[in-house]
């Protein structure tokens, strides 16, 4: 009887572990000083930062959705990994929590050392980017759930605030208004809706469009907000991410029981891409599905709002009036 080896059933451990070897740099460049230890640990350690009177611990969790198998089909990665760290990190500054650190988990059919570091490289160019440190990770080989070199991705963020700002009470009140924070195009979400658009108009993702190829457009990683957010933290009352449910759905998440968000539509700064998009979506669907330029939306008294836009570079898209907790187009 011949005898099974690991590599046999399709699991390269030397692969893995030469990964594990050729990121080190990589995951140690986003390293801070209350990191504590290097990588290849069983977890990941970090110190609570100084400077908090009760400090809460605050997670996140997400993946790139759809918008993986656009880039895998096209070999373009680069960016997948900027995408991931920010839909964690752009959840956790809507509860006012400042990201401290990043876990990634990488499960594919076969692992290509190449492919997987070119995505690793994203997630640490996205760590950078949000000034958190990617403290740990997993790649798993697991043949016969995922076909050859197909990938998915996961992404789990940790932040810290003062409890008593977790916990504050809603203030936002008829008269406060609405701003808006530019995305940088779809994010990462909607692209199951775009996939199909492509597949049914047959679509040439290597036509030009605005000077590069459709489907490096289609690309264009996550914007990251936290940045933004430590400058404006203290001269808000909310922020809302704009993911999947768009705007429709995203902003009733920060607003009390009694109050409506009035967006005026001519103000919303749309992208191209959603120009484009839209010639084939449904307009009851445009709103509850892509952020349609706005990656954001921040919430502040209405003697802020002009110095805020500046601090931001956003822009007034509405205003809060009396009502039951919705959206509503002016």
């Amino acid at each position: 009887m011949e005898k099974l080896s690991y590599k046999d059933s399709g699991v390269d451990i030397a692969e893995g572990n030469a990964l594990v070897e050729d990121l080190k740099d990589l995951v140690q460049s986003t390293f801070d000083a209350n990191v504590l230890g290097g990588i290849g640990s069983f977890s990941g350690a970090y110190k609570i930062p100084n400077g908090y009177k009760e400090p809460v611990i605050l997670a996140a969790t997400d993946g790139v959705g759809t918008k993986l198998r656009l880039a895998i089909d096209w070999g373009i990665l680069e960016n997948v990994g900027i995408d991931l760290v920010a839909m964690c990190v752009n959840d956790l500054i809507c509860n006012f929590a400042t990201p401290l650190f990043f876990l990634d988990y990488y499960a594919t059919g076969k692992l290509n050392k190449t492919k997987a570091l070119e995505v690793i490289k994203g997630i640490t160019k996205g760590c950078l980017e949000a000034e958190c440190a990617l403290i740990g990770g997993e790649s798993a080989e697991m043949p016969g759930m995922y076909q050859k070199e197909d990938f998915d991705l996961a992404g789990f963020a940790v932040g810290i605030a003062e409890k008593e700002r977790v916990e504050r009470e809603n203030s936002i009140k008829a008269g406060d208004i609405l701003v808006a924070l530019p995305s940088s195009g779809i994010h990462s979400n909607g692209y199951s809706l775009v996939r199909k658009i492509i597949a049914e108009h047959h679509i040439n993702l290597e036509s030009n469009f605005n000077g590069k190829t459709l489907i490096e457009e289609l690309l264009t990683p996550t914007k990251i907000y936290v940045k933004t957010f430590k400058a404006i933290e203290h001269k808000i009352k909310a922020l809302a991410h704009i993911t999947g449910g768009g705007l429709i759905e995203n902003i009733p998440r920060i607003l009390p029981y009694d109050v409506d968000a009035i967006i005026e539509e001519q103000k919303i700064q749309t992208l191209p891409i959603f120009e484009w998009l839209t010639k084939y979506v449904a307009d009851s669907d445009k709103y509850q599905t892509f952020n349609m330029g706005v990656g954001m939306v921040l919430v502040c008294d209405c003697k802020e709002a002009n110095a805020l836009t500046k601090i931001c570079n956003g822009y007034i898209l509405g205003e809060i009036k009396q009502g039951n907790k919705r959206v509503k187009f002016a």
